[in-house]
């Protein structure tokens, strides 16, 4: 199996943001070698897309796709986003922005922070230093320089986007660079006699033949799990929130340049500014709050008038075993789950689809290439799972039973 093979065909089972995303990012980062590239989906399988906060590195995969910021952030109604506003995380009443950018400045090899706690009583909070906090919490936005002597290259910024809109956008990037796109649904996947998977099987009585398979059919895990029975390392003892709703809301006041998480009694709410509305969502534990009562408390907590019937999601935290199993490799939600309080979400599609073309296999290395890959997306979703557990057990409140855990 290698880029290079002519014959080499790659399929992706899924749209969405996962598969759009790895459809456009092979076929811009790997044009001119070859790769037969088709994605199966199905417009009657919906997806979860919601309003998407995402972090800086998404920034640097359109740029290396060729894709034109302003003409995506207007066909996505983007938002710019200097942060995540976190309201009632220690205790309640206390709130603070964790920025996309640096705290000041080192002076001779160490650190500001250093100088901060020796001199604090005197140079007030630490995000008084933070060009990327003050602008936020001014409403203001000046893009990064790149000149490195300016105060303007001490932060990055992300966007706030529709997600809806992003894979429909991606399509007609990765369509435009020979990407396939079948309409339809998978109704069985057959394996070879080594244990791979050979084909899939259409509803219509198509098969489908393919050398390597992406699966990002969400949560289900259609290749992954349901054909190759993988399996899941959970992590619910460690991270309980199984549950979100989500409802969008008409816009209030200003467009704020960032993202809010506010810790609420069974979980935390998020606030996502877009061009068009705002998106809003409770992610909760099921052991200490029933849905209606989240939903019911969402709700109540808009700032607008409601745009759209809220949206039940349940998800099981935690990853598959291996992301990459044979001649499949998980891509999004197939993959494993992390609840979007740091906005990782796509953040770990641009990961997996990074490494896979990093490691694409050359032929004769396959077994090795694959053992790598997993390992760095083990770390991936290990480190983000340990941040977002530090949320969690940094806080003193003890309201209620999650927080007093």
């Amino acid at each position: 199996m290698s880029p290079q093979d002519p014959n080499l065909k790659v399929v992706i089972v899924g749209g969405g943001t996962a598969g759009w995303m790895t459809a456009a990012g092979l076929s811009s980062l790997l044009a001119n070698t070859g790769l037969d590239i088709t994605l199966v989906e199905s417009a009657a399988i919906g997806t979860v897309g919601v309003g998407e906060a995402t972090l800086p590195h998404l920034r640097f995969f359109n740029q290396a796709i060729g894709i034109d910021e302003y003409d995506f952030m207007a066909a996505t109604r983007a938002t710019v986003k200097l942060g995540i506003e976190f309201v009632d995380w220690g205790q309640i009443g206390d709130r603070y922005i964790h920025p996309f950018g640096d705290y000041g400045i080192p002076n001779d090899g160490v650190g500001f922070h250093h100088y901060w706690r020796r001199f604090a009583d005197r140079l007030g909070p630490i995000s008084n230093f933070s060009l990327p906090v003050v602008a936020a919490e001014l409403g203001k936005f000046e893009p990064p320089s790149d000149d490195n002597r300016s105060a303007l290259s001490t932060f990055r910024f992300a966007y706030q986007f529709d997600a809806t809109e992003y894979a429909p956008y991606l399509r007609r990037h990765a369509e435009a660079r020979g990407v396939t796109r079948i309409e339809g649904r998978v109704v069985d996947v057959a394996l070879n006699d080594d244990g791979d998977i050979a084909r899939l099987k259409m509803e219509d009585g198509r098969d489908i033949h393919g050398d390597l398979f992406i699966d990002c059919s969400g949560f289900i895990g259609l290749l992954i799990e349901k054909a190759l029975a993988t399996g899941y390392e959970e992590w619910s003892h460690w991270l309980p929130c199984d549950r979100a709703v989500a409802a969008p809301c008409e816009h209030v006041g200003a467009l704020l340049p960032y993202t809010r998480a506010t810790a609420r009694e069974a979980g935390w709410q998020w606030r996502i500014p877009l061009q068009h509305r705002t998106g809003n969502g409770y992610v909760y534990s099921s052991q200490f709050l029933e849905d209606q009562a989240a939903m019911d408390a969402l709700v109540d907590s808009l700032e607008g008038p409601l745009l759209a019937d809220p949206k039940q999601l349940r998800f099981v935290t935690g990853k598959r075993r291996k992301l990459w199993n044979r001649n499949c490799v998980a891509v999004g939600l197939s993959g494993g789950f992390l609840e979007p309080l740091e906005s990782t979400s796509i953040y770990l599609i641009q990961q997996g689809i990074t490494y896979l073309i990093e490691m694409f296999p050359d032929g004769e290395n396959v077994d090795t290439v694959r053992a790598e890959y997993n390992r760095m997306m083990d770390l991936e979703f290990e480190r983000i799972r340990d941040f977002l557990i530090l949320h969690y057990h940094a806080t003193e409140r003890t309201d209620a039973p999650l927080w007093d855990m």
